[in-house]
């Protein structure tokens, strides 16, 4: 069975978890294929995808951002309304435009962090996706280039003590290992 089809499955073996929403989170270390199976997913599933990476307060935001998530997506979707999506811009280096977005009966978030604390909660099924570390650096660097690499270190000290603090990759439904460049792969 392919990733796609290890998560769909899931997806569909649960109730919705946010409210009416059913909802899938895609987390995991930079690099893992998280932004490329979230892809899949939301065309599959034909549901909009919230990224991460559009919430992240800064290089060193990455503790912050679940929180936010909480707080201007999944929250409001428990309520029954539509969420806004804080965003950040990067070039400025401060807050960015609030994004609405309509969200029907089905959701996909993505990115490192989008599962963790309080979201946990609200997301039916949480995917941890992983790889070999020279692997994913490589795979993220190619992705978002030289800006990114003069990061890395940091961003990924900063994922070490988010998931083992939270326990993330313990706590998913279903854990993806990638198997070579091209991505996640079923096991």
């Amino acid at each position: 069975m392919s990733s796609l089809e290890q998560v769909l499955a899931h997806a569909d073996s649960v109730p919705p978890s946010c409210g009416a929403v059913r909802i899938i989170a895609l987390d995991g270390r930079s690099g893992s294929g998280k932004t490329s199976l979230a892809g899949a997913v939301a065309r599959a599933w034909d549901a909009p995808v919230v990224s991460m990476d559009s919430i992240y307060p800064g290089w060193s935001g990455l503790a912050a951002a679940p929180p936010l998530l909480v707080t201007h997506v999944l929250h409001p979707l428990a309520r029954g309304e539509q969420p806004v999506v804080p965003t950040w811009d990067w070039l400025a280096d401060r807050p960015g435009p609030l994004l609405s977005i309509t969200v029907g009966e089905r959701l996909v978030v993505e990115g490192c962090g989008s599962s963790v604390g309080e979201a946990s909660a609200l997301e039916g099924t949480r995917i941890w996706l992983d790889g070999p570390a020279e692997l994913r650096r490589q795979r993220a660097i190619d992705r978002d280039g030289p800006l990114f690499e003069e990061h890395w270190e940091m961003w990924a000290q900063q994922e070490a003590a988010l998931f083992a603090a939270d326990r993330t990759r313990e706590r998913a439904h279903l854990a993806i290992e990638m198997s070579s460049d091209t991505g996640p792969s079923g096991r």
